[in-house]
């Protein structure tokens, strides 16, 4: 496409700089960090920096037929920002500016490529917090957060992306500018249009503007580990933390699995002896010794072995720094698990009841020995969120086929137990044929019928959700 009469009405519209078309360039946008999901690369990167831009970018791109797909840092783990062959990607990571703080309504205003963690340093110089925070939160950003309505550790607690999302501004495919929601505490005029957009990954519109809730800054925390001679137990001691009523701040699970790959990932003297380990936070000041207690005798009378507070905030962040690291880390298990580097991991990413999480646990162990392949667990247990990783070959088709079936097999218990395919990493590519189940064949209608409406031809991301 280089040196088309788009290209040169992109460039003379964005600028030289803002148009990418170097193939080596275009490669780096190609797709997210989901593995083992089809992408091509784009024949064109446009980056800008302006509503007004975004909506000259869209209409030349409806007016020559050419595919729009919007990416924000690429870190989603669902295909959602792959790329297809003869597509137009639209960055709006050049989109960075946080436009306002509002200390007195407690918002912010932002474009969509503000760094989830640029927003909660800026929004805590001003003794606020902006709640969300996705294992990519030192990279992604808030834009690709809404789209895929994004979850996080501290969901348990706080929820996740779409409850903080009072308005957007959103370009459509006909290239006119919606504004939604408001920005008051309260307001139930006329459909939720904001929530619409929240996770539609790039399907019906482009983002640029989001106006966010913010909450006071946290109490003083205080943070534990529960260690656990079984994966199912931790899964009971979950379900007990729920029955009691408990409100912890951050509750995850990680298997012995993602234990050794943490800690041969970047060594920090990790349990790796342990089955399962229990992360647990209270954030709640003067409270926090006492429910802290509450939360380490559930776990021993439902079978820890043993339970240990963090000394201090520094053990404490190295802690929460761990459960970042466990995507990465099992990257690199998976791929130094077969020869030439040709270890893949299949992400699934399913959500159960609470009261449900100990058999999904079992479940998944089950399935791991019936197919025979190897199978990571980590994940959000105080809201039922498990993200079992599963280690294939590459180049072994087996390997690849097993790790399928064990793919499939989870989806289905999953929805079995009253559960989603999705908790927070999105449908995308992965789990189109999943969503179709989950939600039904009048559910698939109408969804075709949202898309229709906002985006006729097809313009926007297609192939995704549904």
């Amino acid at each position: 496409m280089a040196g088309s009469p788009l290209i040169d009405e992109l460039r003379a519209t964005l600028g030289t700089a803002a148009v990418l078309t170097d193939p080596d360039l275009l490669r780096g946008y190609q797709r997210d960090e989901a593995d083992l999901c089809e992408s091509a690369p784009p024949s064109v990167v446009v980056r800008p920096r302006t509503t007004a831009e975004v909506v000259e970018v869209v209409r030349l791109a409806a007016a020559y037929g050419v595919p729009v797909i919007p990416q924000g840092a690429r870190t989603g783990l669902a295909g959602g920002a792959n790329s297809i062959e003869g597509a137009l990607v639209l960055a709006t990571t050049a989109m960075d500016r946080i436009l306002e703080i509002d200390r007195v309504n407690r918002i912010a205003v932002l474009q969509p490529g503000v760094v989830n963690a640029t927003l909660a340093a800026e929004v805590a110089r001003h003794g606020l917090r902006y709640p969300p925070d996705p294992g990519s939160w030192e990279s992604s950003t808030i834009g690709g957060n809404v789209s895929t309505n994004a979850g996080g550790m501290c969901c348990v607690k706080y929820g996740v992306t779409t409850e903080y999302v009072l308005g957007l501004e959103v370009v459509l495919a006909s290239g006119e500018v919606l504004r939604t929601g408001r920005r008051t505490a309260k307001g139930v005029a006329g459909y939720d249009l904001t929530r619409l957009f929240v996770g539609s990954e790039g399907t019906l519109g482009v983002i640029t503007e989001i106006t966010v809730s913010l909450r006071p800054a946290p109490e003083e925390s205080l943070t534990m580990v529960a260690v656990f001679p079984s994966i199912a137990t931790a899964g009971a001691a979950v379900a007990e933390i729920s029955a009691q009523g408990l409100s912890p701040s951050l509750l995850e699970l990680l298997d012995q699995t993602h234990l050794r790959a943490i800690e041969a990932y970047r060594p920090m003297g990790l349990r790796t002896d342990a089955r399962a380990l229990l992360l647990a936070a209270v954030d709640t000041g003067s409270r926090a010794p006492a429910d802290l207690a509450r939360l380490a005798a559930a776990c021993t009378a439902t079978g820890a072995d043993e339970v240990f507070t963090a000394t201090d905030p520094v053990e404490a962040a190295a802690l929460l720094q761990a459960r970042r690291l466990a995507h990465p880390a099992m990257e690199r298990f998976a791929a130094e698990a077969f020869p030439a580097g040709n270890g893949g991991l299949f992400l699934d990413d399913v959500a159960v009841p609470r009261s449900r999480l100990a058999a999904l646990l079992d479940g998944i162990e089950r399935i791991a020995a019936e197919e025979e392949v190897l199978i990571g667990v980590v994940g959000h247990a105080g809201d039922g969120n498990m993200h079992p990783l599963i280690v294939v070959d590459r180049a072994d088709p087996v390997s690849m086929a097993r790790g399928q079936r064990a793919f499939d097999a989870i989806m289905e218990l999953a929805l079995a137990l009253g559960g989603t395919c999705t908790g927070e990493h999105g449908v995308g590519l992965l789990k189109r044929d999943w969503l179709a189940r989950e939600i039904g064949p009048v559910g698939v209608r109408v969804h075709h019928a949202i898309k229709a409406a906002l985006d006729p031809t097809g313009l926007f991301n297609p192939g995704k959700v549904i």
